[in-house]
């Protein structure tokens, strides 16, 4: 049984790296093989962005991003995650992109179980006979990267398989390393786009994207987690325990948690007596991850925050992950107490000490153009009494919709001041918000900022 090949240390050094899969060692083989994969990649690439040049030539011209969004999802894996990926990052990319790229979603047709046992028996061999007494064949999910399939061990543990479907890191490599050397030679030929960095931001989407498509890492930033929570004495809170036995680098299988989604109001009251209480220790626990842990949760939507039959917090999916510093953390905090306060004046210092930028800012002047976003923060900040019967979907889909608004008007007002900020800004306010929202849903009486049950400087 091939078991993970080695951890990967989450401490490592966080910045832009080019797309290498640590650990793998290939034979001459499997160097020609990927080679032979990697050319037909780009002849299929090369295939898709020509047909699309043909319906447009033909007369199917819809505007440019929906057309790019279009592209995207018939190019498959690597280019639906990239949509994500300009979807979630206001600061990187033009707005009528970002909007156009919400609706770039990552659920594909599930494969065939016949297909993901294969990959199974790659990576697990024999313990796909000796460990498991059932696998469903019917997928709980499918996504472009993976598949997850209910499980259950001989021990009697109920775990989830999350499997990576066959192709993906050549189909990465590939397209990534294409998109880094397009984004190379554009910069060369096009001088004054260096201040965008195009290649830097290809660069940033490379770490990301191999981060998530490596099960290994994402096992590591469960472990790291759990330590996490240990070592500050958190009981109250968990993330699924990992079987690194039946973990590889395509194959991450997990404790399976049973509840519901921490939005779920009705359902929450089955497990816990006081929802307000397990809202502030999912809160308070996020917040200590900022200053005590390697990592922040970038993704902690209605879907991956659950609460369990025993009244704990369940952090699943820690496939996306953001890294702050401390002084950063600092000005974003402030940042968003002056936000829920509508005190513009702050709000513009705060932006400058988080932004970047090659000249002086007129901070009187960045808060004269924030105020007239009081209107739409409105929109984001109140309790909204409507969305109490919503379902999960619907309620991520709204808030996702209200966040990413707001992130952008904040991105484009800071740009026009010449302010470019890192996409960990966006990555943290977008949680801000998502936890302002669940506040609204589950203790509309609190106020996120004063109250002393809430540890957001810990």
């Amino acid at each position: 049984m091939n078991t993970a090949l080695e951890s990967i240390d989450v401490n490592r050094e966080s910045g832009p790296q080019r797309p290498v899969v640590e650990g793998l060692r290939q034979n001459p083989a499997q160097m020609i093989g990927d080679g032979i994969k990697g050319a037909f990649r780009i002849g299929q690439t090369a295939a898709v962005v020509g047909g699309q040049g043909v319906r447009w030539l033909r007369g199917d011209r819809p505007s440019t991003p929906h057309l790019v969004r279009d592209t995207f999802e018939r190019l498959g894996a690597t280019y639906v995650k990239l949509g994500q990926f300009i979807a979630s990052s206001p600061t990187f990319f033009p707005r009528e992109y970002v909007e156009e790229f919400q609706h770039c979603l990552d659920q594909t047709r599930p494969l065939p179980y016949s297909v993901m046992e294969g990959i199974l028996r790659e990576e697990l061999g024999s313990a796909v006979d000796t460990e498991f007494t059932r696998i469903d064949r019917t997928p709980l999910a499918s996504a472009s990267i993976a598949q997850v399939h209910g499980a259950r061990l001989k021990s009697g543990e109920e775990v989830v398989l999350k499997i990576q479907k066959p192709g993906v890191s050549t189909i990465l490599l590939t397209d990534l390393n294409f998109l880094y050397v397009s984004a190379r030679i554009v910069e060369t030929l096009a001088p004054k786009l260096a201040w965008t960095s195009m290649s830097g931001v290809i660069q940033e989407i490379q770490r990301t994207m191999m981060e998530e498509c490596d099960f290994v890492q994402e096992a590591n930033n469960l472990e790291a987690f759990r330590e996490f929570l240990d070592r500050t004495g958190n009981t109250e809170a968990t993330v699924p325990a990992v079987y690194r036995d039946l973990s590889t680098r395509r194959v991450l299988t997990m404790e399976r948690f049973q509840g519901v989604s921490l939005t779920d109001l009705d359902s929450i009251r089955r497990y816990s007596d006081d929802p307000e209480r397990t809202l502030i220790t999912a809160m308070n626990t996020w917040f200590a991850s900022l200053t005590q842990c390697d990592f922040f949760h970038a993704d902690v939507h209605a879907g991956n925050l659950m609460v369990l039959e025993d009244g704990r917090v369940g952090f699943i999916d820690f496939g996306i992950v953001g890294r702050i510093k401390p002084d950063t953390w600092t000005a974003v905090s402030d940042f968003m107490g002056a936000l829920m306060s509508a005190d513009f004046e702050k709000m513009a210092d705060a932006m400058t000490r988080i932004g970047v930028t090659r000249e002086g800012v007129d901070v009187s002047a960045l808060a004269r153009d924030l105020s007239g976003l009081q209107e739409h923060m409105d929109a984001v900040v109140p309790p909204d009494i409507e969305m109490m019967d919503m379902d999960v979907t619907e309620l991520s889909g709204r808030t996702e919709d209200d966040v990413n608004d707001l992130l952008m008007d904040l991105v484009r007002i800071g740009e026009n001041h010449g302010l470019h900020f890192p996409r960990e800004f966006a990555l943290l306010i977008k949680q801000f918000l998502y936890f302002d929202r669940y506040v609204h849903i589950l203790a509309p009486e609190m106020d996120m900022f004063l109250d002393e049950r809430l540890n957001m400087l810990q």
